[in-house]
């Protein structure tokens, strides 16, 4: 058949073949060409645009796999804009407050110094640094939305285009972990306009056993507070390395936080329905709704009971991280005249959240807030009060040693275990002691000398 006798539908076939099938960029005249494309109620125009955003989506290969570097490619480019580069006065000040910040945390625990030093970084270098785990947290999103937008694809095509639609999920997956990709980038991008130090998410973000400072938003975090700059760089710098500290010393703690949250993000579930109505009147030349759609959460149905049950262990257990790091960071920082107010201030700001963390939660489902911080706080104190520092920071050497969320509710049990321990007593028997004794015994019943031939 000549090419002047093929059909609209047809010619529009074609195209999607020749993007979906790699073949292969579209030339734009092949666009501009197609004048039979107005009696398809298509914009030849709109189309131009349409093809461009799925090839930049295409950029990475049309193996199915996510783009990261268009979500890198964006956060650095929002951390570079208006981003200062570090002064050596101000480097040198933090340096300082760094480690006479560490001389204080030795006197208060028994968990060791880190191997490097801490680091005054740049915007742009807190986002070099924390994106591996951002992608690792926030895979399991991205490829639920990128599986929903494949099923809804081959849900409204045509009989006719199945095959070709069949052909390309691999390609479509593409371009919904890639739209989400350049989402999370713009999200990231503006977490670092944010973020105070490496631990101030509450998650283990920098490379094992690294601390750093960004300047500028220490700066910008200070400028209300009315607090002299030398004291509360002391405090933060305390904080910051208590908290790397912890998570080298824990090494099974990194993980340990990693899991939980990849455990709440690998629940998450696109809306179809959502996800199908924006579909159906989105205008690809206007990408705000889009924007607007993923950063407010609209795609992402209410959670389920797993899920809560996933965030509920989840807070506990950054409760637990953070309360930690509170009261140590007050007993180092007893020094400093207005350290209460420093941590109030901090806690405040870790509850409430900023403009890029709020955006997170709502593009993942998830916000990363210690709610029981102050609970969690009180617990680790009266285990201080009761047994002192190296008993308190022994609990962290295996997991089954940390306080769970019953002892934040009620620290009474623990503590009184933990004193019977340092007695040389032994501790009262609680209900798990009593669980593991029952299936010893269990067990030995089982394993009594009987042999098969005895019991055949």
């Amino acid at each position: 058949m000549a090419d002047d006798d093929r059909s609209p539908e047809e010619e529009f076939q074609d195209l999607l073949r020749q993007l979906l099938g790699g073949g292969g960029s579209i030339d734009p005249e092949q666009l501009s060409q197609l004048s039979q494309l107005s009696g398809m109620n298509i914009d030849p125009a709109m189309m131009q645009t349409i093809m461009s955003q799925m090839q930049q989506a295409f950029a990475g290969g049309g193996d199915g796999a996510i783009s990261w570097d268009m979500a890198e490619r964006q956060a650095l480019h929002i951390a570079g804009q208006h981003g200062l580069a570090i002064g050596d006065g101000h480097r040198s000040e933090l340096d300082q407050a760094f480690v006479l910040a560490g001389l204080w945390l030795s006197e208060v625990t028994t968990i060791s110094e880190l191997p490097s030093p801490a680091r005054s970084i740049t915007r742009a270098e807190w986002v070099t640094a924390t994106l591996p785990v951002w992608q690792e947290l926030a895979e399991p999103v991205a490829t639920s939305i990128a599986d929903a937008l494949t099923e809804s694809l081959r849900a409204q095509a045509p009989e006719e285009m199945q095959d070709l639609v069949q052909g390309a999920g691999r390609l479509m997956r593409s371009v919904g972990g890639s739209l989400f990709a350049s989402q999370l980038g713009q999200v990231i991008g503006n977490l670092s306009k944010e973020v105070v130090s490496g631990g101030d998410v509450g998650i283990p973000l920098m490379p094992d056993g690294r601390a750093a400072i960004l300047p500028q938003n220490f700066s910008d975090f200070g400028r209300d507070l009315e607090i002299p700059e030398d004291q509360l760089a002391l405090a933060v710098a305390t904080r910051e390395l208590a908290h790397a500290r912890l998570f080298r010393h824990a090494k099974w703690l990194r993980l340990h936080v990693i899991s939980q949250v990849t455990e709440f993000a690998r629940g998450v579930r696109v809306d179809t329905d959502a996800l199908e109505d924006l579909a159906s009147r989105f205008d690809p030349s206007e990408p705000e709704e889009l924007r607007r759609a993923l950063e407010s959460g609209a795609l992402l149905p209410a959670r389920s009971e797993a899920q809560e049950d996933a965030l509920r262990r989840l807070e506990n257990l950054l409760a637990t991280i953070e309360g930690w790091v509170d009261v140590v960071t007050a007993d180092a920082t007893t020094r400093l005249p207005q350290a209460d107010r420093v941590a109030e201030s901090v806690r405040r700001r870790r509850a409430v959240g900023g403009p890029a963390e709020r955006a997170l939660g709502s593009l993942v489902g998830l916000e990363l807030r210690p709610r029981r911080m102050r609970e969690a706080a009180a617990m680790w104190r009266a285990i201080t009060d009761a047994v002192g520092p190296e008993a308190r920071d022994a609990l962290w050497d295996y997991p089954d040693l940390m306080p769970g969320a019953d002892d934040i509710d009620d620290p009474t049990s623990l503590v009184a275990r933990l004193q019977a321990r340092a007695r040389g007593e032994e501790p009262a028997p609680d209900a798990m002691d009593d669980a593991l004794a029952q299936l010893l015994a269990d067990s030995e019943t089982d394993g009594s000398g009987d042999t098969d031939e005895d019991r055949g």
